[in-house]
């Protein structure tokens, strides 16, 4: 389902290097089976796949229900509460989707104008509310929720609403399991031993998934198959590969990987992997730095640096081998634009000659790259990659000894930005942020 290409990831062509990573890789490997590493608490998304079976019925019936009664549906949340659904998504959906019913996202960012465009946009609509949060309290989706729920009591009355909200949050304590208990909503469980980022195969990400149309159950079998897959500690194994060689181009300097598509359906997958990446591997200053861009178009933009710029960075990219949709080019008498060579090659065939050139000038440039290979993009597909990528994140944060799971760095602006807006308890950071204001 998914094969490494490390072609263009070498300038010598010289692959010995990735044995000297092999014991390395079993030990963390190891560390994850044994629940012996750093942040062993957090390995609940380790055997996710095969344990989560049992929640597929209840989440399809609810999401079937929800359907039947709204033609849009509100996914609240921030961080992993909500781009893991949005990846899944954005990747099956249609580009140009004309069905009655809508899945919007919003929590993951405090815009005035968003929300209340938003508030607008739903005032004729029969809309319902997943809320996904383990606290209740965190403040973009929790401002969000506050606001749609208010909505939706209005429009329909508070006895209504609460058949039309479903809060994914923790199973015993916290403000919105509070809530949810004292008004009935129907309730998915965020499981303690899996942090946000890794919860796409949890109700955080399948109910969204499900209220979109798109077979969790096909989606859970492709990161089964990946995790039974991967549970070889070989370096035929493509995690094993894919972990080796960033971390070959991190000991050799380079400071930031770029994942790379040439599909524009794979934005958002994107997101998801430099949040699951970023927030993993940056800490005790350590790590690389992930961005993303998409090909062609940012060859037009980004492309001049990749090639000509500071040698810090390697990229990986995404190769969807069989295409979604494919034309021929048609012939044109005039031929002004130069294309007539191309008649009857198609349009994907073109796509992939540039990657190929792409990935030829760019290791010629000393800017390398690994090429994922996925047989196709479907349910089960993107399944097998996300928990691809979710193991190759535990494994390379152990390489570099840091805590994969946990993310202490984001608690830093919240602290600021509860003092500046004065929240009770924070008195005195407060005067000390607003001195420095002065």
């Amino acid at each position: 389902m998914l094969k490494v290409d490390l072609k263009y990831a070498f300038n010598t062509g010289d692959v010995d290097v990735l044995s000297e990573w092999l014991e390395p890789l079993k030990k963390a490997h190891q560390s994850l089976i044994n629940k012996s590493g750093k942040g062993a608490e957090f390995l609940g998304w380790y055997d996710l796949p095969k344990r989560i079976q049992s929640e597929v019925k209840s989440i399809n019936q609810v999401a079937e229900t929800i359907i039947q009664k709204a033609d849009v549906f509100l996914v609240i949340g921030i961080g992993g509460s909500y781009l893991g659904a949005k990846a899944v998504i954005e990747a099956l959906k249609p580009y140009f989707n004309h069905q009655e019913k809508e899945i919007i996202f919003v929590g993951h960012h405090i815009s005035a104008a968003y929300i209340q465009e938003l508030k607008t946009y739903l005032m004729d609509k029969k809309f319902a509310i997943n809320v996904i949060s383990k606290s209740g309290t965190t403040t973009e989706p929790a401002i969000a929720f506050r606001v749609f729920k208010a909505l939706l009591e209005t429009q329909i009355g508070k006895d209504e609403a609460k058949q039309l909200i479903v809060a994914t949050t923790d199973e015993k304590r916290g403000a919105l399991k509070q809530l949810a208990d004292q008004e009935g909503y129907q309730t998915f469980v965020i499981p303690d031993d899996v942090g946000g980022r890794y919860s796409v195969f949890t109700a955080v990400g399948l109910l969204p998934i499900a209220l979109a149309g798109i077979d969790i159950e096909a989606f859970l079998s492709g990161a089964e198959k990946a995790f039974v897959m991967y549970q070889n500690q070989s370096l035929s194994n493509p995690v094993y590969q894919y972990v080796a060689m960033r971390n070959i181009h991190y000991a050799q300097g380079k400071k930031i990987e770029m994942l790379i598509g040439y599909e524009p359906k794979l934005h958002y997958v994107s997101e998801w992997w430099k949040q699951l990446f970023g927030e993993s591997e940056g800490k005790d200053h350590k790590g690389l730095f992930v961005g993303s861009a998409n090909f062609t178009t940012d060859l037009h933009s980004l492309g001049q640096y990749i090639q000509d710029g500071q040698r810090v960075l390697f990229e990986t990219v995404l190769n969807i081998e069989t295409p979604l949709d494919d034309f021929n080019i048609p012939y044109d008498e005039d031929n002004l634009d130069g294309l007539n060579f191309l008649t009857k090659t198609s349009v994907d065939t073109i796509n992939k000659q540039a990657m190929l050139g792409t990935l030829m000038a760019h290791q010629d440039g000393l800017a390398p790259s690994i090429v994922l290979h996925l047989n196709r993009l479907d349910a089960e597909h993107l399944g097998h990659l996300l928990y691809f990528f979710e193991l190759s994140c535990a494994l390379s944060g152990y390489l570099i000894d840091v805590n994969p799971f946990d993310q202490p760095g984001v608690e830093a602006y919240k602290k600021n930005m509860f003092a500046l807006l004065e929240k009770p308890g924070f008195e005195l950071e407060t005067q000390t942020l607003k001195k420095r204001l002065k």
